[in-house]
């Protein structure tokens, strides 16, 4: 369980690593995360309440949603949040629910390789990131077809 220790009134940095497995619950495994989650940044007593800053580093891979190809990619995810006084236990607060959160909504909605993967040729199904094809690959609206007989 990844824990931040506080000092009290003051700023205190912390850095440390964890699995993936110790990040996440059985309804969300980590899958993918590849090596450690780093974690990095400061805790704050800031009268009212804590507040921690931080960034987390992590690699993780996953199948390419243009090309299906393999790709392992670099995250990093920023985060701040404020824990009130009464989250402390014995000068340290618990942040798996914070790092958890953060990875989770962080995850991008499209995994790509390359930010310009050209993807799959629609016709014959190769890789347009190894070369041309040589497919023919206009389509033309079938609605649009009568117009491709007139003579201008």
């Amino acid at each position: 369980m990844p824990k931040v220790q506080i000092t009290r009134g003051t700023k205190a940095p912390f850095e440390f690593s964890a699995s993936a497995e110790k990040l996440f619950d059985e309804d969300f495994s980590g899958d993918g995360f590849v090596g450690d989650v780093k974690i990095f940044g400061d805790v704050e007593d800031v009268g009212k309440c804590y507040v921690v800053r931080g960034r987390i580093a992590c690699r993780k891979s996953f199948i390419c949603d243009r090309c299906l190809t393999e790709a392992v990619g670099e995250q990093i995810h920023d985060f701040a949040e404020e824990f009130d006084k009464s989250a402390a236990v014995d000068d340290w607060l618990d942040v798996t629910e914070l790092l958890r959160d953060e990875l989770i909504a962080g995850q991008p909605i499209k995994n790509l390789c390359k930010s310009d993967c050209k993807g799959l040729c629609p016709v014959c199904g190769a890789n347009l990131n190894d070369g041309e094809c040589g497919c023919n690959r206009v389509t033309l609206d079938p609605r649009l077809a009568a117009l491709e007989d007139l003579k201008l």
